[in-house]
């Protein structure tokens, strides 16, 4: 048995992208973006780009095309951070 998990949103019997928590376009080769990204940085610098996309995120929020788009993915961002900063044992 795998330890895959898949994420899926499902919105009136179809199956959507979760533009916010698991983007398609990031999970191209069977592995998040973001955790091969972890696996290929040291703590301080994963935390560093956590931090520095979640600005990204609330900075340009109200200037795009979806504001509250924008900001889930700030708190998802900083949600990371919190977990990640968490897991290695720092306060």
């Amino acid at each position: 048995m795998s330890d895959e998990v898949i994420y899926e949103k499902w919105e009136n019997g179809i199956k959507m992208n979760d533009n916010v928590n698991h983007p398609a376009h990031y999970t191209s080769g069977g592995i998040e973006t973001i955790d091969y990204m972890e696996a290929k940085s040291t703590h301080e610098e994963f935390c560093g780009h956590l931090r520095l996309t979640a600005i990204k995120y609330l900075s340009r929020a109200g200037l795009k095309d979806n504001e509250i788009q924008d900001l889930e993915k700030a708190i998802w961002y900083v949600t990371k951070l919190v977990e990640t900063r968490r897991k290695y044992g720092s306060n």
